[in-house]
């Protein structure tokens, strides 16, 4: 029988309800990347620089995962709340097909270039046999990942967020345990190093996969008899596709900014494999700010598709003030902890002190633009609820590649040939993304991108 959606309670309670859930979702996806730079730290340097340079490179694997999850998150949610049950059906399993398919794609070409990929990312070659390996190893994830990350995505259209709690929940635990039996050989296990810390990765979000199926077949989701006919799959994929590719070039040209970040960082005049150790330790204590709010995010995309799905863009937009306004708010207090204690959590990272220092430099810049990433990051989630990620390529495509990079060079080679420069080159990026996506989301029609207001709309209905 199909999902269950929860009956709806007041929009205060309804927001806290959607929200809290995908917080500890984040907590233990954060714990998945926390615990590989600690055991990375331990294992050496040179591992934990590997370790950033190809976990970034994972993230831009994810290009087809990001965009059908925000094609799915947009039509199931936008389908159920005009009450059209079965054309969220439909999408649920068509999208469950296009990520099998794409994360199958993906390892081809991926594994094909392997090579290739690896010089473009100027690894430098103290980690190039760390990285080559990692990257081998990652790319056996990807498949699973897709399978994880659009059915997440499902569950979060049906307001179902508990599952995709459990299933982040069950990766992160195995994650912890194989990184620290394969890698640091605890429990009498054999220790494999960076090896085993690779093969954890895979064997984390496999498990993950297979739950997340099984809850999918469970709730009568995964029936032969539910997918959806070809007639039915060329107007279907026209308004999957529209919200889709803009979702994955965005995706794509965030991820290769981080990647031409990471290069820039390997390539500094003075100090280079200390401040990409800095960078790769520096963004997982930055990620536990952004738990809370990808949560608001994922609440925002949600609560949006729900309400214009309805025919309500008003109470979409006032809905995405509220997220807005209290996300920021509650995650800046939160960065200024962080902030307070970043001395000792760097240590705790690396016993390096030359790392920590660059470790604690980037948290002072990064930090001091949490209000800004914040609130970026819920507006993306409403633009994606709405359909309207045209909106979100345009504010990331020109923040990051017109903003971001030439400043990071110009100010890290250049001006102060050093790592502080990249850092002050970030926060500059994040005060013009945030001020772009604000005016858009305030005064540009946005709400016009939904699926309700298409006009193939009625040969999808049932």
């Amino acid at each position: 029988m199909p999902l269950k959606i929860p009956a709806p309670t007041s929009k205060r309670r309804e927001i806290w309800r959607l929200a809290w859930p995908q917080t500890l979702m984040m907590v233990a996806h954060f714990f998945v990347g926390f615990v590989d730079v600690l055991v990375a730290g331990k294992l050496g340097t040179d591992v934990q620089a590997a370790l950033g340079l190809i976990t970034q490179s994972f993230f831009f694997f994810l290009i087809i995962a990001i965009g059908v999850s925000n094609g799915v998150v947009a039509a199931v949610s936008q389908s159920l709340g005009a009450g059209l049950i079965s054309r969220a059906q439909r999408y649920t399993m068509f999208s469950l097909a296009l990520a099998l398919a794409g994360g199958l794609l993906i390892f081809v070409v991926g594994t094909t270039f392997r090579g290739p990929f690896l010089n473009v990312l100027q690894t430098p070659p103290d980690i190039h046999k760390e990285s080559a390996y990692m990257l081998t190893v990652f790319l056996l994830v990807v498949p699973a990942n897709y399978i994880l990350n659009v059915g997440n995505a499902v569950f979060r259209a049906y307001k179902r967020v508990d599952i995709p709690l459990i299933s982040l929940t069950i990766v992160s635990v195995v994650n912890t345990v194989a990184d620290l039996g394969l890698g640091l050989g605890m429990w009498g296990l054999p220790a494999y190093g960076y090896k085993g810390l690779a093969w954890a990765t895979f064997f984390s979000y496999l498990t993950g996969a297979l739950f997340t199926l099984a809850v999918l077949t469970k709730q009568g989701i995964l029936r032969p008899s539910e997918f959806p006919p070809l007639r039915w799959m060329k107007p279907a994929w026209s308004y999957l596709f529209k919200v889709a590719w803009p979702a994955g070039l965005t995706h794509i040209l965030w991820q290769t900014g981080y990647l031409v970040l990471f290069a820039i960082v390997a390539s500094l005049p003075y100090d280079n494999v200390n401040a990409l150790a800095g960078l790769t330790a520096g963004m997982r204590v930055e990620s536990a700010l952004f738990l809370p709010a990808f949560a608001f995010n994922m609440t925002a995309s949600v609560l949006v598709g729900h309400f214009l799905g309805a025919g309500d863009p008003a109470e979409a937009k006032r809905t995405g003030w509220q997220i807005l306004l209290f996300g920021c708010g509650a995650i800046s207090l939160f960065g200024v902890v962080i902030w307070h204690y970043a001395v000792p959590i760097a240590d705790l990272l690396t016993p390096s002190e030359a790392v920590r220092a660059q470790v604690v430099e980037y948290l002072f810049w990064n930090i001091l633009a949490i209000p800004f990433t914040t609130a970026s990051m819920i507006l993306v989630g409403i633009m994606s609820g709405a359909g309207a990620t045209l909106y979100n390529l345009a504010v990331f495509g020109i923040a990051t590649w017109f903003i971001r990079l030439p400043l990071a060079y110009f100010m890290g080679h250049v001006i102060l040939q050093d790592s502080s420069g990249v850092w002050m080159a970030m926060l500059v990026s994040q005060v013009v993304q945030a001020s772009a996506g604000l005016y858009i989301f305030q005064f540009k029609p946005w709400s016009r991108f939904s699926m309700r207001r298409q006009k193939a709309l009625p040969t999808i209905r049932t």
